[in-house]
């Protein structure tokens, strides 16, 4: 057996027993010496999907397993039933973001507005404290959420962006881009 094929079950291995960290660090090292081996590709998507929907990423792992053999194109129908799951998930977090937009509109300032107010004032971090006792910004995207986080650490505020990044960081499940803004606003603390 070679040593592809002992990490491959190894990483299988620990896929199973949800151990979805262990699975993608096993899954990585195979794509480092063999980057075009299905069965590695198929294991990193999975075991990073399986960090976030545990249930999901089981169903898909066993379809796999049970068509990998018998269909040719198996990584790209599990390329589409992901990005179909995935996509759901979107235009669920969508539809909750618009409801909560309705309900939330009394009490806080979109992102949009907030940067015009930072445009009128010339600094954000007047703008910011404006607001900051009177109302909250209210944020729509992951791209509002990302550029907030780094303006409120770039005028000091780290202690506020963690506090936002823990009460929203869940809500864009496993992001590598959230999670660099956790190191982001706490560099100058460990420094």
């Amino acid at each position: 057996m070679s040593n592809t094929n002992i990490l491959l079950k190894r990483a299988e291995e620990q896929f199973l027993k949800r151990e979805y960290s262990n699975a993608m660090k096993i899954y990585s090292l195979i794509l480092k010496d063999d980057p075009k081996l299905k069965d590695a590709k198929v294991g990193v998507y999975l075991s990073d999907m399986g960090l976030d929907s545990d249930e999901d990423a089981q169903a898909l792992f066993s379809y796999y397993q049970a068509i990998k053999d018998s269909s040719e194109d198996a990584e790209e129908i599990i390329d589409q039933l992901m990005q179909s799951i995935y996509s759901a998930k979107v235009v669920i977090q969508q539809e909750l973001f618009d409801v909560l937009d309705e309900a939330e509109m009394e009490d806080g300032i979109r992102y949009s507005d907030f940067m015009n107010l930072v445009k009128d004032k010339g600094s954000f971090k007047e703008a910011f404290e404006d607001i900051l006792f009177s109302t909250r910004v209210i944020l729509h995207s992951k791209d509002e959420f990302i550029d907030f986080i780094k303006r409120l650490v770039n005028e000091g505020y780290n202690d506020m962006a963690l506090k936002y990044l823990d009460a929203l960081a869940d809500n864009f499940s496993n992001d590598q881009s959230i999670y660099s803004l956790y190191e982001l606003a706490t560099k100058d603390k460990r420094s």
